[in-house]
């Protein structure tokens, strides 16, 4: 499936927003996702499918002191 993830293009095989974040190796706990404008709950990750074309954002939390 094709993806714009973070303004690049992107053939991945995750299905849903908890596939693609294990396969890009991201921490889902620590990571916000935006999909075609809109935030999507981290509760939803493993429900939320993904489809061809889709928009997505991901912005990584970062800690530090």
């Amino acid at each position: 499936m094709k993806l714009t993830v973070n303004g690049e293009q992107r053939e991945v095989a995750g299905t849903t927003v908890l596939a693609l974040l294990e396969e890009l190796g991201l921490n889902p706990g620590a990571t916000v996702v935006e999909r075609n404008a809109q935030i999507v709950d981290r509760t939803s990750y493993r429900e939320t499918a993904l489809a061809d074309g889709d928009v997505l954002e991901l912005v990584r939390i970062v800690g530090g002191g």
